[in-house]
């Protein structure tokens, strides 16, 4: 009997065990996104869509070319690290996106959407990304520490560093999307 139950616990198990790999404690999520990585390699790296009036496409040399920035933030560990990359709100303005004096009346209620090639989301008010309504920089980041991000992370970021916890950090980030809330 123990080992018919224990073969079928084998075979159990090698039923199940392909598939849960990296399954626990949110790693669904990673092993999603070693496999959804991107691969750019002179192609888009990040859109910039939505209620905007240019639509942006930007390869990795294109931000590269754009202002830098650098940030201090503690990672998911509690460790601080360098990141460097584009400023969102310099992405949003490229873009067209009202900020400073025309962000007011209906343009109060846009909200950006950062997303992952993974399919994580995260949301936030324009207001909070411009420098006018809020202090720290939301940025858009390519490298840690001086090195590129790894696969799991990059090739881009964003990094949120006024937050108390990086739930709003988009790793594998591919689109930002404009819109008005509410619709």
């Amino acid at each position: 009997m123990r080992l018919k139950r224990r073969g079928w616990l084998v075979l159990a198990a090698s039923l199940v065990m392909p598939g849960m790999i990296g399954m626990a404690a949110g790693g669904e999520r990673l092993a999603r996104a070693k496999s959804q990585a991107p691969t750019v390699s002179g192609g888009v790296a990040l859109v910039v869509k939505g209620v905007v009036k240019q639509e942006l496409q930007l390869t990795m040399a294109d931000l590269k070319g754009l202002a830098r920035t650098k940030v201090t933030a503690k990672d998911h560990d509690g460790v601080a690290r360098e990141y460097e990359g584009v400023a969102l709100q310099a992405l949003l303005a490229k873009a067209g996106v009202p900020l400073g004096g025309e962000l007011r009346g209906k343009n109060m209620t846009l909200v950006v959407v950062a997303e992952g090639s993974d399919g994580y989301k995260a949301v936030f008010s324009v207001a909070e990304l411009d420098e006018d309504f809020a202090r720290e920089q939301v940025v858009v980041v390519d490298s840690e520490d001086g090195k590129a991000l790894d696969a799991a992370h990059g090739p881009l970021r964003l990094v949120v560093p006024g937050d108390k916890r990086q739930g709003r950090w988009v790793r594998l980030l591919k689109s930002i999307t404009v819109m008005k809330a509410g619709e």
